[in-house]
């Protein structure tokens, strides 16, 4: 197997997608742990998540580690999750996580509006909700009040969901 390595300069925002091992549906029912792994470290190594979604089995974020190894930063959430799961959890030694994830550093604010918009549409997309403002496992509410996104955004007109997102 090759060792994949990961070229981040401190301080770019990626875009992150992370899938479950053999796709168990098993986020959304445990949102709650994987938030909390997500705010032990952002306490912890000081990051930012941009923009998020939370399917039942994958997830995706903007995120800028600030002066964060992402690599490290992504094992360390992982981690997090899988612990706060196994203690809650009658299968201790399961498997939760595909092994590697994809992830893809932001050029500009052109390429940040595509992901995000892919980030906010994805529920829709995977047939979850209707539109975007219907799903509570995202920020698309974040960016509705901070008002980039208007109520009905996602139903009309064309999203561009093409590309690589490592669905």
């Amino acid at each position: 197997m090759r060792n994949v390595k990961r070229h981040y300069t401190f301080g770019q925002i990626c875009f992150v997608t992370h899938v479950t091992h053999e796709r168990k549906p098993i986020l959304t029912d445990h949102f709650d742990l994987l938030w909390q792994a997500f705010e032990i470290h952002r306490r912890r190594e000081m990051y930012d998540i941009m923009a998020w979604v939370v399917l039942p089995d994958h997830w995706h974020a903007l995120i800028n580690p600030m002066s964060n190894d992402m690599a490290a930063l992504m094992r360390k959430i992982k981690l997090s999750f899988s612990s706060f799961y196994r203690k809650n959890s009658p299968q201790r030694s399961i498997k939760l996580w595909q092994h590697r994830y994809w992830d893809h550093i932001i050029r500009d604010q052109d390429d940040f509006n595509r992901h995000a918009d892919y980030i906010h549409y994805n529920p829709v997309k995977h047939g979850y909700v209707s539109q975007p403002i219907e799903y509570r496992y995202s920020s698309f509410s974040e960016y509705f009040e901070r008002g980039i996104y208007a109520p009905d955004w996602g139903t009309t007109g064309k999203i561009d969901t093409k590309g690589q997102f490592g669905e």
